[in-house]
């Protein structure tokens, strides 16, 4: 998380050891379930989709035809200051 400035990285914690390695007083963790991590699940899955398009990535594509079975194992990775709210819209709204 350090460097992080208003933006947010999503990540696959496989062995569930990334909650103890977080620096837990500059970020704030948070799994995408449920309807209100809705968009963020929407938003990773087109991330997932462009990356096994540009690099035909085997094991994107396993992540991404199964990420219902993976979504479990992700973390939104975000600054404490940064309003959940208004990432997605700000990264959506902002060219890349």
């Amino acid at each position: 998380g350090s460097g992080m400035t208003g933006g947010f990285a999503y990540v696959l914690d496989q062995d569930n050891s990334f909650v103890d390695r977080v620096n837990h007083e500059l970020v704030e963790i948070q799994r995408i379930s449920g309807e209100a991590m809705e968009a963020y699940r929407n938003h990773l899955q087109h991330v997932l989709d462009e990356y096994v398009q540009e690099t035909n990535s085997e094991w994107g594509r396993n992540l991404s035809e199964n990420l219902d079975d993976y979504l479990r194992r992700f973390w939104l990775v975000k600054p404490k200051a940064a309003s959940l709210k208004s990432l997605l819209a700000s990264t959506l709204g902002s060219p890349q």
